[in-house]
């Protein structure tokens, strides 16, 4: 018996160690519904951070994160603009599914007063997790759409899209919120009715003087007609242009316009406050926190403190500001003992843009070495983003992932940490990343990714897994103008159609394994497998637009315009101006 016994013990006694020393990965792995904070910020470049390889901007708390985390270093947007990559991020669905995505050159959501936006009937991981008891915040930017019908209908709005508690801007910041700054929005078309407003307004006065002096027989009736006309196409879009500041650029607390117009000066401020305020009130039960930053979108709002701190100008400044806005977050966190118990996720919606300057100034991001930026659906520039993910105990450490995941992927992910189930009656076309992250699997769960631009089909990435490579076939680019540059500065956006862009039969083929810059075509001659290829992906394609189906268009000309009535408003419209942050 007793040399039984000590055999046991000779057993159980490393058994026992043994599980004591295993690692914090396996003990925390079996927590459940772990508190979620996802930072995104808006229009920064992957080129941007210090972690993906940027020595002049210092971001050392989004580098922490990667270093107490997972870097993505094949993170890809849905698409290359706000309202589309937001909406795909969202619902995990690529935008053209949910109508988010346009067919004309409007591709964004361009008013609060518009009818478009992302429609109830989509499912946000912010409404699964609401049903799975989580307290759901959003603060920042929302860019999703307010009304549909009515001025209070708010169907398109963040309360009926699952989230409890809204702070932030309904809207996207755009340099009008900054009366110092030139107006951005539609500045092009602004210019054209101005012109169109003083040549009619030259040929009413100059018929009006030809009819008093004699020179011309004109009709006092015709004179009549020429004023009214002139007033009302005047007013017709003044009325909407002319207030872009009081009409876009307001604040919301829920339902409530807090501030119209926005007072860009503590702004910052309180999206922070707002921020670690939700952490602090909700910290003994489930939440998620969807921090959607203003910054580094122009006009690049950047408090005094850090003006004039980077080398890279205002925008390396508003970028720092950022970086530190993301440590006083997660400095709440730690606060308030949750550090262990939240997963972290860092991205940016979409490239960095490379045409916005303001003479000698560069207002846009930086890619990196990636062809390509902002509203550029194909190349790498305009959809590859920073991706992190901070789990301490469950995620590795310092760990790097070179494999193609998307911004779609966060939806099933979270939806399964917080004991969802993902919706049955529709496509998701996000993967869940946790065994990719965790180091379970190898690979990523995506052989397709679908690049579109608007509802332009312009690239497909095929991972291959067996081999390694990624191929990257184009079948549309925009021409880059001037010639030899790298954007199109002549227009400020590259467009996804018509006169801009280059079709390409066959496809320009790139290897992205050998070729991350985008700057070597294969061919049949230079590569072996190229027709394999091509083939191979043009299957995927039929296969991928037999998942489509016929949706609203949510960004038609008629849902972007402005509309009065559906225009949020804290006082009598048009009386619309309130500042309630100042009065508490």
């Amino acid at each position: 018996i007793s040399l039984l016994l000590c055999f046991r013990t000779s057993l159980v006694t490393p058994l026992v160690f043994g599980l004591l020393l295993q690692p914090p990965l396996t003990q925390l792995s079996i927590i459940t519904q772990p508190n979620i904070v996802l930072l995104m910020a808006d229009d920064l470049g992957i080129g941007d951070v210090g972690c993906y390889g940027n020595d002049t901007i210092r971001t050392p708390n989004i580098d922490g994160l990667a270093k107490e985390g997972v870097k993505l270093t094949q993170h890809i947007a849905a698409a290359p603009l706000c309202t589309p990559s937001r909406a795909a991020f969202l619902t995990g669905r690529y935008p053209l599914r949910s109508g988010m995505d346009a067919i004309n050159n409007y591709r964004v959501i361009f008013w609060n007063g518009g009818s478009g936006g992302l429609p109830p009937n989509e499912t946000t991981f912010a409404k699964i997790l609401k049903q799975q008891g989580y307290s759901t915040g959003l603060i920042g930017k929302w860019h999703q759409g307010v009304n549909c019908e009515s001025r209070n209908d708010h169907c398109h709005h963040p309360l009926n899209h699952g989230f409890d508690y809204f702070y932030g801007m309904p809207f996207t910041l755009i340099s009008d919120c900054q009366p110092t700054e030139t107006p951005e929005m539609d500045r092009a078309f602004r210019k054209k009715l101005w012109l169109s407003t003083q040549m009619i307004g030259l040929i009413t006065v100059t018929a009006a003087l030809g009819r008093l002096t004699g020179l011309i027989s004109v009709h006092w009736k015709t004179l009549t007609f020429l004023a009214g006309f002139s007033l009302l196409f005047f007013v017709s879009w003044f009325s909407s242009y002319g207030f872009v500041r009081y009409w876009n650029c307001i604040m919301m607390r829920n339902h409530e316009v807090t501030e119209q117009p926005m007072v860009t000066d503590r702004t910052t401020s309180i999206i922070l406050r707002e921020s670690i305020s939700f952490i602090e009130r909700n910290k003994h039960k489930p939440f998620l926190l969807f921090l959607s930053f203003l910054h580094s979108h122009t006009p690049l709002l950047t408090t005094e403190r850090f003006l004039g701190r980077s080398s890279h100008g205002l925008y390396g400044d508003n970028v720092e500001e950022m970086d530190w806005m993301v440590g006083q977050v997660l400095d709440a966190i730690d606060k308030e003992g949750l550090k262990n118990t939240t997963l972290i996720y860092f991205a940016s919606d979409h490239g960095g843009w490379l045409e916005r300057q303001e003479g000698k100034r560069q207002l846009g991001g930086w890619n990196g070495i990636y062809r390509g930026g902002k509203a550029m659906g194909g190349w790498e520039g305009g959809i590859r983003v920073p991706g992190i993910f901070r789990w301490p105990g469950v995620l590795p450490a310092g760990a790097v992932i070179d494999e193609p995941t998307s911004l779609m992927d966060v939806y099933p992910t979270v939806v399964r940490l917080a004991g969802g189930v993902l919706p049955q009656d529709r496509v998701i076309d996000g993967r869940d990343l946790m065994p990719l992250l965790r180091g379970t699997v190898e690979h990523s769960e995506h052989e397709f990714l679908f690049h579109y631009c608007g509802v332009h089909l312009h690239a497909v990435r095929w991972h291959q897994k067996d081999s390694g490579a990624i191929w990257k076939a184009h079948y549309v680019t925009p021409i880059f103008r001037p010639l030899g540059a790298g954007a199109c500065y002549d227009r400020g956006f590259c467009p996804c159609s018509g006169e801009g862009v280059t079709h390409h039969d066959p496809p320009l083929l790139f290897d992205l394994s050998r070729d991350p810059s985008e700057v070597k075509p294969l061919s049949a001659d230079t590569e072996p497998h190229f027709d394999t290829v091509i083939k191979k992906i043009g299957r995927a394609i039929e296969e991928h637009r037999r998942t489509l189906t016929p949706v609203p268009e949510q960004l038609s000309v008629y849902n972007v315009v402005w509309k009065p009535w559906l225009q949020p408003c804290c006082g009598t419209f048009p009386f619309c101006w309130c500042d309630k942050e100042s009065d508490n």
